[in-house]
């Protein structure tokens, strides 16, 4: 650690944290609360990259100095005039170098006390990766399982809604979890957001009290869970949500209405299982959206595909756990489902006492 280089400890003690990375590095993740203004866009660091290999350093530095500066002109003028001498903004780049020390170089100069993170955006990131293999072991998980379509994800919200502390992992994903989970025109953050936004997700959790937690794969989507994570689920207290075939298809084709409006969509997806099930199979599936037989595909679809898949998930992944809780309903309407987490918390309030 350079001298006085404030660390990731030090975030609380800063007015203002400043990310001077470029628009797509500050995308892929961030510091939470910190604002983006680019010493150098995109394009811009390509230009300078470029140069660096095929021409020279020299060559590169005296470009981007110019670049660098006139961009930290512009967001003095745009964004920071207003700031009274007192400020105290936090700057950081990459891994607390050139772009950051240019920042805080001419801030310092203006009479800012400004700070360069030791370590920049790196430092956070370890950070993270230590927090997530610390923090779920503090916490003693209620795992809500169920074949898929028990709505366990609305059950965990109602869950949340009685009070109860619940860690939604689909939200944070931004997906149901599933092959047909992908929600439309909507993306999953990358991996690293999605790290950020779960350490931060249980670092606000009291270790005293129990979390509900929806049972998950190792992906959900594109992303994966850590590994301290899973491990500390797959050795929690286990709910069984067994809910009836019908009930299951009734509160798919109204969880997932938005496919009956893009059917081509849906044939897409449905792609993505060609290596588990025959061609002809997913032919008929596929001959069905186009039919709009939609209760007759997801009742295929749950008996042939997905209810196989989780028992063989239950037997490998729980095979440890003994007389799971189990919770059986025909309903899993809005109503129902807020029985459901009424009855799941109240059964646990009472093992309790």
């Amino acid at each position: 650690m350079k001298p006085n280089r404030p660390t990731v400890a030090d975030l609380a003690k800063y007015d203002e944290i400043i990310d001077v990375r470029t628009p797509a590095e500050f995308a892929e993740d961030h510091i939470p609360g910190a604002i983006n203004c680019p010493v150098l866009d995109n394009e811009q660091r390509i230009q300078v990259g470029t140069l660096y290999k095929q021409v020279s350093p020299f060559e590169a530095k005296k470009i981007g100095a110019a670049l660098v500066s006139e961009n930290i002109a512009r967001h003095l003028k745009e964004s920071f005039l207003d700031r009274p001498k007192s400020w105290k903004p936090l700057i950081y780049c990459w891994r607390g170098g050139d772009r950051s020390g240019s920042m805080t170089t001419i801030f310092k100069a203006i009479g800012w006390q400004a700070g360069q993170l030791d370590g920049g955006y790196k430092a956070w990131r370890s950070h993270v990766i230590a927090q997530l293999e610390e923090l779920p072991q503090h916490y003693h998980f209620i795992v809500i399982g169920g074949a898929t379509g028990s709505a366990k994800t609305r059950i965990l919200q109602a869950i949340g809604a009685l009070g109860e502390q619940v860690l939604d992992l689909e939200n944070l994903a931004n997906h149901k979890g599933s092959v047909l989970g992908v929600l439309p025109d909507s993306p999953q953050p990358s991996q690293k957001g999605f790290e950020t936004s779960l350490m931060l997700a249980l670092a606000a959790l009291d270790p005293a009290r129990p979390v509900y937690v929806e049972a998950e794969s190792r992906k959900i989507g594109n992303l994966h869970v850590p590994e301290a994570m899973i491990e500390r689920i797959r050795s929690g207290e286990f709910v069984a949500v067994d809910a009836t075939l019908d009930a299951r298809v009734a509160f798919l084709l109204k969880d997932y209405d938005y496919f009956l409006t893009l059917p081509e969509f849906l044939c897409g997806r449905l792609d993505a299982l060609r290596t588990l099930q025959s061609r002809e199979t997913l032919d008929r599936w596929q001959q069905l959206i186009r039919d709009g037989d939609w209760p007759t595909l997801v009742r295929e679809l749950l008996e042939q595909h997905y209810d196989p898949l989780y028992q063989r998930s239950q037997d490998r992944n729980y095979t440890g756990l003994q007389n799971p809780g189990s919770f059986s309903t025909d309903d899993l309407s809005e109503d129902g489902i807020q029985r459901l987490a009424a009855a799941i918390v109240q059964s646990r309030t009472a093992q309790i006492a």
